[in-house]
């Protein structure tokens, strides 16, 4: 058997996640880390998602590392090139390349307690780790929904995030299932290419309008000469958000007038009454995610276009069948139907300090201690774990925060010296979930009148954070080691309380402040 390399620190993928991990490791003076990625290049779901038309919903400004500040965003909303392009800049910006192992796909992680370290093998070698850091991401797998008779199409089938550039769409008929995010990019981008669409919808969205727009070179002259004009303008737009997570966490019922603005921005593009009737949404706004597009209704009343305001339910040869009966006959059919969020498909691939998988340990739902760590799992965390994602921000904002508990993480365990884990508690993260989950209730993704991807196939939410970004950072800054059982070979100790915590912690609180520092924390 070939010699496996040893590496302090495993990073799993290459992402807004695994980069930034990657870059907060190496600011912490570890260089002993490699990133694991299974495609040929860096990028996570923006280099996978390259269909027409696909960009970020999140402001430009706001949706960048505050460490990696890029005064040069070309508009408001960035397209996938230039984010892809942005994160291939910070691999090569922060000396990123020489750990990246492109091509090396996790295959499968055991936990050795013996040794107190992670077996990984992975599709490129094989590889030990002191700690896992997995950063794969909750858009990272497709989900395509079992049809009755999809085998049966003649046609071109595949998912929006796994879109066939080769194929030639113009002058075919084209099926677009689902109605979220990606779709409701794609249909305007494709529609008056192909001779007709047809849009496949189970439950309407609420969308608003995209006040997208060109940034002047006036504005990126200043955010280069002046940089305190780039921070400014990335404050503003985290406060404003801010400033709107109370309504959606603790008064959904201030939400009406959002609700008006966005009924405001069908009525201009959709005059059909029972068009619009159909487009109409019967839940809460917020419940679902809240899509911005200022031209899929101009798009949906194309005459080239239709509605089909029912789910897919079978096909048969090239016809598809929807729920109500509708048939449509198309000679492509793309899938905008989502990811695999609340089942994360890496966790099938951890095997824990008990001999079964994480996927087995969260077969009832998904938690883990402050988003980052999991019971049975020693020094094992993953970035934008469950509960840890958010409905109207930048997940980059919370992405830093994880950076933060990571560093304290890797911190605590150089502290402690020698072979040592820390093992969250099981009570420990009982009561995090609980706390997590008691403060769900009142939330509108819980309360407001719909079925949504935030919610696993129990009911529980298990992907949004209750609170603001400024919460979670707090809740993140630094581990608490009573929280944990502190493993060495041949022994396990128990941590102290964390009302009597080493003085080593102590020690450490000011370096970990002056890392959060520098990190220029957009709080």
């Amino acid at each position: 058997m070939a010699e496996r390399e040893h590496v302090r620190v495993a990073v799993v993928g290459s992402g807004f996640g695994g980069l930034g991990a990657a870059v907060r490791l190496r600011r912490e003076g570890i260089t002993d880390f490699v990133v694991l990625e299974r495609a040929d290049s860096v990028g996570g779901t923006w280099r996978d998602n390259s269909y027409p038309g696909c960009a970020c919903d999140v402001p430009s400004h706001l949706y960048s590392f505050s460490f990696a500040p890029n005064p040069d965003w070309p508009r408001t909303f960035s397209g996938q090139p230039h984010i892809r392009a942005y994160l291939e800049h910070v691999a090569d910006t922060f000396g990123l390349r020489p750990h990246i192992r492109l091509n090396h796909e996790v295959r499968m992680m055991r936990w050795d307690t013996e040794e107190l370290r992670w077996e990984i093998e992975t599709a490129g070698g094989d590889f030990t780790a002191d700690v896992v850091v997995s950063a794969t991401g909750p858009l990272s797998d497709p989900k395509m929904p079992d049809v009755p008779g999809l085998d049966t199409f003649p046609g071109k089938v595949f998912h929006s995030a796994r879109w066939d550039h080769d194929y030639d769409l113009r002058g075919k008929r084209v099926a677009v299932i689902g109605t979220g995010a990606s779709a409701i990019q794609i249909v305007p981008a494709v529609a008056g290419d192909v001779a007709r669409l047809t849009l496949f919808q189970r439950t309407p969205p609420w969308v608003l309008p995209r006040t997208d727009r060109a940034i002047s070179g006036l504005e990126r002259w200043l955010h280069r000469q002046l940089p305190f004009t780039r921070a400014a303008r990335r404050g503003l737009l985290w406060g404003i958000r801010e400033l709107q997570v109370g309504a959606f966490t603790k008064h959904p019922n201030q939400l009406g007038f959002i609700e008006a603005l966005a009924k405001k921005n069908m009525a201009r593009a959709i005059k059909d009454p029972k068009l619009r009737a159909e487009l109409t949404p019967d839940y809460r706004i917020g419940c679902k995610r809240i899509l911005l597009s200022s031209e899929y209704y101009p798009a949906l009343a194309r005459p080239d276009v239709d509605l089909v305001a029912s789910g897919l339910k079978e096909v048969r040869g090239s016809v598809l069948v929807a729920a109500d009966g509708t048939e449509t006959e198309v000679d492509a059919v793309i899938f905008s139907t989502g990811f695999h969020v609340t089942d994360m498909p890496i966790a099938d691939r951890v095997v824990g300090a008990e001999g079964h998988t994480l996927a087995e340990a969260w077969k009832d739902g998904m938690q883990s201690l402050r988003g980052a760590t999991a019971a049975g799992f020693p020094n094992w965390m993953t970035i934008i774990g469950p509960n840890t994602g958010l409905g109207n921000s930048s997940m980059i904002l919370m992405i830093e925060s994880q950076l933060n508990y990571m560093a304290d993480y890797v911190r605590q365990l150089n502290v402690l010296g020698g072979r040592v884990a820390l093992a969250a508690r099981p009570s420990a993260v009982h009561t995090w979930n609980r706390r997590v989950q008691a403060r769900m209730e009142r939330t509108v993704w819980n309360t407001g009148g719909c079925t949504s991807w935030y919610l696993d196939a129990n009911g529980r939410n298990t992907t949004v954070w209750p609170g603001t970004t400024g919460e979670f950072r707090r809740e993140t800054r630094a581990v608490d080691l009573g929280e944990y059982e502190i493993q060495r070979v041949g022994k396990r100790l128990p941590a102290q309380a964390s009302a009597a915590k080493p003085a080593a912690t102590a020690a450490t609180a000011a370096t970990a402040e002056a890392a959060r520092t520098a990190e220029g924390s957009a709080a």
